[in-house]
């Protein structure tokens, strides 16, 4: 049964460069990659392309020593130019110079009707051979999702709250056949509910109004409103033992074409974004894509490129790549500068939680846009106990003292805390709000890893 949810938590972090609904012809790079650090957990890759080689799209570039049948696959067609290396030969990147026109190896196709037939271990043994495995993640952790599971439940959040965030409804117009594909392909691998979750503030999209085989549930309020982990605490909320699996709506899509077309395609419509992105609109690009081409619309040289949003994406810099699960590409100022008594001097023009940083920024009203740099104000410092994380974190879970669990290293108060129901993005917003500048989000992946090993 339907359900609907208002969250009063949170706080929205309004900037300037949001992404216009129109398609913006960009040229295509020369170079793609495949990044191990996108996956979470993914420690001991195995690289079965040797440099010179030819692949095509969905091509196995390597996999995970202790998952063998999960393949981590080529986003596009081209000639393996580079396999870079780390410290002790960890794999950074497999670098591909691709074709003018990508080819696609061939998996098998299904009709809609076909789809309804299809077992569940089909359907598993060409979403592990192909790559399209790789979109479902799994809760807790964050990982990608082992196989062998049976998750409880499937989540879908259908629209994003992040900073300048894509809108889906757009990156997703003209795929409704492969969006209902690949919701039916999930249904197969949950005895649960698989759970689509949409703006309850927002007109909805008939891709989303009209989908089958899935719980419609409208959940509105300020981010993270739009974090799939926030929506899981609402409406079914993980203990421990419990598996859950999500996926986005990108990667429903992926699926989706897999067996409707037989094909792995990684291409999206990417939301340019950001205050020094000149022409902001939506590219299309396959994931992995090189930044290189992206200068000619980039105001300014001192800049911070992000794949992703402001919150939780990664500065790659400007010859950098689109991580494989990122729908969003972020150009801000870097701000590399002191300010004398920043903190205290009264401004319109900060963007702040905290009044008092801010002063006079809440007469702005709540439709200002601000233009912000990277510069932190200020330094890592002890944490304060202000109580302000929980007056943005709308779980029922106390973060400070789960962060403090974490740094401690107390395996039984990190369980107790509710360290099972989060990931880095659910925790981002106490990062932007946190007074003493505390990689939050590290702190909860270092949590996270020591539970898991544990």
């Amino acid at each position: 049964m339907s359900q609907t949810i208002k969250l009063k938590k949170g706080f929205d972090i309004n900037l300037a460069g949001k992404a216009e609904n129109k398609t913006i012809e960009v040229t295509q790079p020369d170079t793609y990659a495949l990044k191990p650090t996108d996956f979470n957990g993914l420690n001991r890759p195995k690289v079965i392309v040797k440099e010179g080689q030819n692949v095509k799209a969905g091509t196995p570039l390597f996999f995970e020593r202790n998952v063998e049948d999960i393949l981590y696959t080529s986003p596009v067609s081209g000639e393996v130019v580079e396999i870079k290396r780390g410290e002790k030969r960890k794999v950074l990147e497999v670098k591909i110079l691709a074709d003018k026109e990508i080819e696609f190896e061939k998996f098998k196709q299904f009709s809609s009707s076909d789809i309804n037939n299809l077992s569940k271990e089909d359907a598993i043994e060409q979403l592990k051979q192909s790559g399209g495995w790789t979109n479902i993640i799994q809760r807790p952790y964050g990982c990608v999702a082992n196989p062998a599971d049976s998750p409880k439940a499937i989540f879908i959040s259908a629209f994003d709250t992040h900073p300048l965030a894509p809108d889906y409804a757009y990156i997703l117009q003209g795929q409704e056949q492969y969006f209902q594909a690949g919701l039916d392909i999930l249904k197969k691998l949950t005895s649960g509910t698989v759970h689509l979750n949409i703006d309850g503030e927002a007109e909805v999209a008939q891709i989303f109004s009209q989908a089958k085989n899935v719980q419609l549930n409208k959940i509105s309020g300020p981010h993270p409103a739009g974090n799939v982990g926030v929506q899981i605490h609402h409406l079914d909320p993980i203990s421990k033992g419990d598996i859950v699996w999500t996926v986005n709506p990108v990667g429903v899509v992926i699926i989706g074409k897999l067996f409707i077309e037989g094909v792995y395609d990684t291409s999206r419509l990417v939301a340019l974004t950001g205050s020094q992105m000149k022409n902001r609109g939506y590219a299309k690009m396959f994931a992995g894509a090189s930044l290189t081409k992206l200068s000619e619309n980039i105001e300014g040289e001192d800049n911070r490129y992000i794949s992703g949003n402001v919150l939780t994406g990664e500065g790659i810099g400007a010859d950098g790549y689109l991580g494989y699960y990122e729908n969003q590409i972020t150009v801000i100022p870097e701000g590399k500068y002191e300010e004398f008594m920043g903190w205290i001097l009264p401004s319109k023009n900060k963007l702040s939680f905290h009044r008092a940083f801010g002063m006079l920024t809440f007469l702005n009203g709540k439709d200002k846009e601000f233009e912000v740099d990277t510069n932190t104000h200020g330094e890592e410092r002890n944490f304060v106990v202000t109580g302000t994380f929980e007056d943005v974190m709308p779980m029922d879970i106390l973060p400070t003292y789960l962060f403090k669990a974490i740094l401690a290293e107390d395996y039984d108060d990190m369980e107790a805390l509710g360290i099972y129901e989060v990931i880095e993005e659910d925790v981002a917003l106490c990062e932007f709000v946190d007074v003493s500048k505390n990689p939050i989000q590290e702190i909860l992946r270092e949590g996270i890893e020591l539970i898991k090993e544990g």
